[in-house]
């Protein structure tokens, strides 16, 4: 297991695009403590903020976290990465494979693009998370993003495809939805805003929208399967798509090919 160890506090953000396990393998240590990953013109490298023990195996750990830490396991395609503290921005962006883990928060736009892999917060995730970043088609595009604590504001926005599990969640959780599924304990008010397809299972919400239609309790296989995926990674999440559930369609101001799952 590969081991960078922070030293102080970042003086600036810290782009971790090109921090990877595989990366890693290659180099001398001498090498990797070279690697830029400064955004401004103080030409910051790793070596600079981070004590670096490298063993050239598929594991990278990142003792002392901080949410300086921008892009960390972003494009990551196999191996692991684990956070033992705080990330900042777009965790895990583009990722395409692999585990990466964070015992801490996380900023916001975490699971952007990740197509592949799973991604687990222990603690809270910012606005966006599983969403699309600026100008960019979609948000969480396949991969399993699992946070323990709280989401901000527009969790899943412009989702593709994928599984979000999360606690709790702000307002519009699910905007803009594409495809995919949302499990949330908890979310604010109006979900589902604008969502074209997808699936939102809630055990509790705020407002919604009067473009989504309610139609009625059901009992359908689909639940079943759903309730049966999500054993492994969430008992409390199993047990809302096990549960008696209220259907809402919409929304009708889109496709209407969206559906908020409600604990009845």
């Amino acid at each position: 297991m590969s081991v960078l160890t922070l030293r102080q506090a970042p003086p600036e953000r810290l782009d971790f695009l090109n921090i990877a396990p595989l990366a890693l393998s290659g180099l001398s240590q001498a090498e990797a403590e070279r690697l830029p990953v400064g955004t401004t013109r103080r030409g910051l490298v790793l070596g600079d903020c981070f004590s670096v023990a490298l063993d050239h195996s598929d594991t990278l750990t990142i003792e002392g976290g901080h949410a300086r830490l921008d892009r960390v396991g972003a494009a990551l395609a196999e191996g692991a990465i684990h956070v033992v503290g705080d990330v900042g921005q777009r965790l895990g962006e583009g990722m395409a494979g692999g585990t990466l883990t964070v015992s801490g928060d996380a900023g916001p736009f975490a699971g952007a693009g990740a197509t592949s892999g799973t991604i687990t917060i222990a603690g809270d995730a910012g606005d966006h998370c599983g969403g699309a970043v600026y100008a960019a088609k979609a948000g969480l595009d396949g991969a399993t993003l699992i946070v323990k604590g709280a989401a901000g504001r527009h969790l899943g926005d412009r989702m593709r495809r994928g599984l979000i599990l999360v606690e709790r969640a702000g307002d519009y959780a699910g905007s803009r939805m594409l495809a995919g599924t949302i499990a949330a304990v908890s979310v604010g008010d109006h979900p589902g805003y604008g969502m074209r397809r997808g699936t939102l299972l809630v055990g509790s919400h705020g407002r919604l929208t009067p473009t989504f239609v309610e139609t009625g309790r059901h009992d359908l296989v689909f639940l079943r399967l759903l309730a049966r995926a999500l054993r492994p990674l969430s008992l409390r999440h199993a047990g809302l798509a096990a549960g008696a559930l209220r259907r809402y369609s919409g929304d009708l101001a889109t496709i209407a090919k969206g559906e908020i799952w409600a604990s009845a």
